[in-house]
């Protein structure tokens, strides 16, 4: 029965999410484009519920850089996520931007924003509706719903966000997507828009080897508690959690809350080397599916591009925010 729902739900068009959203930083807000001391290169893969046969695959591409001059950010994103193995595809290509004011000595805002183009295929012939099974024999057969007219579709969207950081303490962010509701639908009639997806965000930063705030020297152990609300349409979602990390290693846990019911507790562990990270996280489900659906599999990895005298000069303006 699962796998018959499955296409009606991925024609509902709701946003991929990733279990570790600060490694997908564009995704996250745009207001977070640039906020490196030099340029960096961010790839991941999440396969949600994989003994269901790729019922969710999302893979991400992004790459930004600081442009001191400007005192701003600009960078790109690549995104797929397939459904249902592939039945349903949402593709996005989108470009930032963002600004960075400073208001205070260790203060500073960002302001950001994206433009992105959509494109949705349907393999409308894999689909398989309840009047297709014949209650007896079990037999696929052919059943009334109308074929539509079209089963690719293309949409421009936009997006924007602000942050808030003060020095390496803390960060906290406000980001819309969707800004221009784009209407979608494979059918010509279809009045059917992207609801816009509001996401609040915030982190804070613990040195619990000196017992202060901030994150201090590159030994220490930090802690990084953070929290994220997600509202689009008549969902909610809330994720509290906090990681560590004690260079090269790095380890979280999350727990995830529709708000209706629990969904699911995520562990994390990751490497740091030089200028590259590397993230694995798993999603135990504790709602009523448990784990027969596999849980979910997400990586990342991100790469800073950049010297170490250009390090050193971007140094005091960059500002921290969290890997994972």
């Amino acid at each position: 029965m699962l796998f018959l729902v499955l296409p009606v739900i991925s024609l509902s068009a709701q946003d991929a999410a990733f279990a570790q959203h600060y490694a997908s930083p564009l995704h996250l807000n745009p207001a977070l484009t640039g906020r490196t001391a030099c340029g960096r290169l961010q790839l991941n893969y999440r396969n949600q519920w994989p003994a269901f046969n790729q019922a969710f695959t999302t893979y991400a591409l992004s790459y930004d850089h600081h442009i001191e001059a400007i005192n701003s950010g600009v960078g790109l994103l690549l995104m797929n996520d397939r459904i249902a193995n592939g039945i349903f595809n949402r593709t996005m290509a989108g470009g930032f931007y963002a600004y960075h004011l400073q208001i205070g000595y260790e203060t500073m805002l960002g302001f950001g924003m994206k433009a992105a183009f959509y494109q949705e295929s349907l393999q409308w012939d894999k689909l398989i509706f309840p009047d297709m099974i014949d209650a007896i024999s079990g037999e696929i057969g052919t059943g009334n719903e109308a074929v539509p007219e079209r089963q690719a579709v293309a949409m421009a969207d936009f997006a924007a966000g602000i942050t808030l950081t003060y020095s390496d303490i803390y960060i906290f962010g406000i980001a819309i997507d969707h800004l221009s509701r784009p209407k979608y639908g494979f059918y010509t009639d279809s009045d059917h828009t992207l609801d816009m997806k509001y996401v609040v965000h915030g982190s804070l930063f613990f040195n619990a080897s000196t017992g202060s705030a901030g994150t201090g020297r590159s030994f220490d152990l930090i802690l990084v508690p953070n929290i994220m609300w997600i509202h689009q349409a008549g969902f909610n979602q809330i994720q509290l959690g906090a990681y560590a990390y004690k260079n090269p290693l790095i380890a979280g846990i999350r727990y995830r809350h529709t708000l209706d019911n629990s969904d699911a507790v995520m562990l994390l562990v990751g490497l740091q080397w030089d200028s590259v990270r590397i993230g694995y996280s798993f999603d135990f489900a504790v709602s009523g599916l448990g784990l027969l659906q596999g849980g979910a599999h997400e990586i990342s990895l991100a790469w800073d591009l950049c010297t170490d005298n250009y390090t050193r000069r971007r140094a005091a303006h960059t500002i921290k925010i969290p890997a994972y």
